[in-house]
């Protein structure tokens, strides 16, 4: 009896050590059981076909003032993850590139403070050594001058004054304007983006709400009163400016021009890119002239970039809706205009965050920034946020 009770004691006994043998071992490999949670590595979110634009101006900017500064715009912009660079060759009757054009009209070539250089070449080599593409804006279009009463071009050429109904200068937010209709002027325009096309490495081309343009209180100098007299039977156009079939007809004659742009200058560069970022619609065709989505559907523009400039989501959304609605099937072609600097203005990351998201949720694969000024003030933002967006 007492050899049995010795036996279990033994066995309990050995039990129990075996048991304390285990535990230990198994907190001992702790580290090498425990399943961790998996690891979420958050990838950019790019489309590595779509447009991530940013538009390059003289005002209010020093982006071209040298080599140095062309080099580091266009290094920014490279970690920013811009691949698209919309630059200024023409505004204020002034050229950023050497102009036989100007020279011929005015007598001065390039704009005074790049005598001697050759911007637009500089950031066309610069952008391309980067993988960036260069585009040629005409910033100023049909617009003679800001502030100055027609300028330079409007005193050496009175005849190509726009007009309206009391004969005045038309004039518009303080811009002066060139007869968009006026055959002469729509050459010396043409006349530029030729020069620009033919001489340069450019990757495409851009107007945007002033070409083609005009406000819709232009239109009553003589010439355009005798295509109208000539179209409506001897009948004077409307006096109300904004009478809808006053706009129609005036819109007609830039969507022609529209036309000619497209067709004339991909005759000298077949795989140009025309594209143009008109106000948003349509208040382009009642303020402007512009019907760009007539435009988007006769396939006289590769990209169209409308300014859906606006200060709240509700707002941004609401305008980007509509813009969609009017681009039927040609969501792909679309990138909207993205406000991210006006003077002091520049919109907090949580607005400039939900604008991209906007975008991404109505099918818009990227978007064009205005303007680069505002993509260097809220540089750390596109480095570290911009590309995880979606």
């Amino acid at each position: 009896m007492k050899q049995r009770l010795l036996f279990k004691i033994t066995l309990l006994f050995n039990l129990l050590v075996t048991l304390i043998f285990l535990n230990g071992c198994s907190k001992g490999s702790v580290s090498k059981n425990t399943i961790t949670p998996p690891v979420t590595i958050t990838t950019p979110s790019f489309d590595p076909n779509a447009l991530r634009g940013v538009w390059i101006t003289t005002t209010a900017s020093t982006a071209l003032n040298s080599k140095e500064n062309i080099k580091q715009t266009v290094a920014n912009c490279k970690i920013a993850g811009i691949n698209n660079l919309f630059v200024v060759v023409y505004n204020n009757a002034r050229t950023t590139y050497p102009s036989q054009v100007m020279q011929n009209l005015l007598g001065v070539s390039i704009l005074e403070t790049f005598l001697g250089r050759d911007p637009l070449k500089e950031i066309i080599d610069e952008g391309h050594a980067a993988g960036l593409k260069v585009h040629a804006w005409f910033e100023y279009g049909f617009a003679s001058s800001y502030g100055q009463n027609g300028g330079a071009i409007i005193k050496a050429k009175p005849n190509w004054a726009a007009k309206d109904i009391n004969g005045a200068l038309v004039s518009k937010n303080n811009f002066e304007w060139l007869n968009a209709f006026d055959p002469e002027v729509q050459m010396f325009l043409m006349n530029l983006m030729k020069e620009v096309t033919t001489n340069y490495d450019i990757d495409g081309i851009q107007g945007d709400d002033r070409l083609p343009a005009l406000p819709s209180t232009g239109g009553y100098d003589d010439y355009t009163i005798s295509l109208y007299k000539a179209a409506y039977g001897g009948a004077n156009p409307p006096t109300t400016s904004t009478d809808g079939n006053w706009v129609k007809w005036r819109a007609g004659l830039l969507n022609s021009y529209m036309k000619k742009i497209n067709k004339e200058l991909k005759a000298i560069k077949p795989k140009l890119i025309v594209s143009m970022a008109p106000s948003i619609y349509p208040f382009s065709l009642n303020e402007y002239l512009q019907d760009w989505p007539t435009w988007v559907d006769s396939g006289w523009v590769d990209l169209i970039l409308p300014q859906v400039y606006r200060y709240d989501i509700n707002a941004y959304s609401a305008t980007l809706s509509q813009q969609k609605a009017y681009l039927k099937n040609n969501t792909s072609i679309c990138y909207p205009g993205v406000l991210l600097k006006s003077g002091t203005y520049l919109p907090d990351d949580l607005f400039l965050t939900q604008m991209l998201q906007q975008n991404r949720n109505q099918g818009f694969k990227g978007e064009c920034f205005f303007f680069y000024e505002g993509l260097k003030d809220k540089l750390s933002f596109f480095q570290n946020q911009y590309a995880f967006i979606k």
